[in-house]
């Protein structure tokens, strides 16, 4: 095999789910998942394995890994795999032609802001998981078509990648994935009210706008976590989904919101604030719908983070190219209805995208405002560490284009533990009622999930 990257028209096989059973046991195997493609929520879905260098950061150490070589690097996380990034032959055809795919832990961001340490870090995972592919299976959904694009290490691996992807893989006997205990929240209703007094506390003195709360959901299990992930899909599909075996902990994401994508150059970025849970009839629904695109409160929500993200931007892009083209948009999930804006701009040719997502992380809308602050209140009332939980999944290819989402909807699996968050951004009107139950809403899904497989 050539070393110069080639693109291969595959069969189109519209369940890209079935065919990555094939490696989704795989250590590094990566699954970036638009969504069920009959419900055409998203128009990509990306898979891999077999990275030929992997990154792995805890806390300000990261292990770069290339073949036999590993060196321990001190240096920032994002300028390792920007060195990993040689630009290659492209092909216009395909959103991501090889390159960085992986997870950026919320707590990623203590290596670029000076925080508090005060949570309980349960999660005993990297702050960041990240392979260098240089293959990928891309499926278009639009145009219903597929491709191998990217290099192999020979000829016959090569042609091994076409034939494993030009048909689905025979169905086998897969472990089941079951709950084997309750599911346990980190916070009761009484030291939620506790904490929501204290963030109403700082917004009345000023010291902030608005801070995202959010509870910690845990449970004991057992078995295969890729079926439990397929049974989410199901269950919650959503456009920014995606699995992530690393060794040792997996990452089930199901969420409806994007971080930031660049594509020549472009910047897109969708933060979502405001939430209103799903119906059963039409007529409630829009209901729901009326009511949150009319609501004082969160568009004021919204507001504050599209000011915040439209600064973070400003960083990277150049300064006028910034703009709203679309505020308050509602969007509707299996579970939830979202209130969405899209803030865009060009990125200036000085910086690249990881320049651009280093800047930015993590994402204002899981944050609050003012960012910093916000982050130091969060860090003083959520009893753990997030984690996964708000950081980060995305692609940053060899030609620059990236996306990412924010781990909203996400499930962690390690240990013997399954855990997710749930949360809301708390502001000067919020109603201590409301905003609990909201963190309900947002869970639904996950909590339908771990009930449907818990052990009777």
């Amino acid at each position: 095999m050539p070393s110069i990257p080639q693109l291969y028209s595959l069969p189109y096989l519209f369940d890209s789910a079935r065919l990555f059973s094939a490696i989704a046991a795989q250590p590094w195997s990566i699954f970036l998942d638009s969504g069920l493609a009959e419900k055409r929520q998203g128009r990509y879905d990306i898979f891999a394995t077999d990275p030929v260098c992997t990154l792995i950061t805890h806390g300000a150490e990261t292990q770069v890994c290339s073949g036999n070589n590993t060196q321990v690097s001190t240096q920032d996380p994002f300028a390792l795999i920007k060195q990993q990034l040689t630009v290659q032959k492209s092909f216009p055809e395909v959103p991501f032609n090889g390159g960085a795919m992986g997870y950026f832990a919320y707590d990623l961001g203590r290596q670029l802001e000076k925080l508090p340490n005060l949570t309980d870090d349960a999660e005993h995972i990297p702050d960041m998981a990240v392979g260098i592919y240089q293959w990928a299976v891309v499926v278009d959904h639009q145009e219903q078509k597929s491709y191998l694009v990217g290099c192999a290490d020979s000829e016959h691996q090569w042609q091994a990648l076409i034939e494993q992807f030009s048909v689905y893989p025979e169905t086998t006997t897969v472990d089941k994935f079951q709950v084997t205990s309750p599911v346990q929240a980190n916070m009761s209703e009484e030291n939620y009210a506790q904490a929501f007094a204290k963030i109403k506390k700082y917004l009345q003195e000023g010291d902030c706008y608005q801070v995202n709360l959010a509870q910690r959901f845990v449970a004991n299990c057992q078995g295969d976590p890729w079926v439990a992930y397929q049974q989410l899909r199901e269950i919650n599909s959503a456009p920014f989904s995606g699995y992530f075996n690393v060794p040792g902990v997996q990452v089930l994401s199901s969420s409806p919101e994007r971080f930031l994508k660049v594509y020549q150059g472009m910047v897109e970025a969708k933060p979502i604030k405001g939430t209103r849970p799903r119906k059963e009839s039409e007529q409630e629904n829009q209901q729901q719908i009326d009511a949150l695109q009319n609501s004082h409160k969160d568009r004021a929500e919204n507001v504050m983070i599209v000011d915040l993200l439209r600064n973070d931007i400003s960083k990277n892009c150049i300064p006028s190219s910034v703009q709203v083209p679309k505020i308050f948009e509602v969007e509707s999930y299996a579970t939830v209805h979202h209130l969405v804006s899209t803030v865009t701009g060009q990125l200036d040719e000085k910086y690249h995208a990881l320049d651009l997502l280093r800047n930015c992380f993590p994402g204002g809308s899981i944050t609050g405002a003012p960012k910093i602050r916000a982050m130091e209140v969060i860090e003083e009332l959520e009893p753990h560490r997030r984690g996964v939980y708000c950081g980060a999944i995305a692609y940053i290819g060899f030609d620059g284009n990236m996306d990412s989402n924010i781990a909203i909807r996400t499930l962690v699996h390690s240990e013997h533990t399954i855990r997710f968050w749930a949360g809301g951004g708390i502001v000067n009107d919020s109603v201590l009622e409301e905003e609990y139950q909201e963190c309900f809403d947002k869970a639904a899904a996950m909590l339908s999930l771990l009930e449907q497989m818990q052990v009777s």
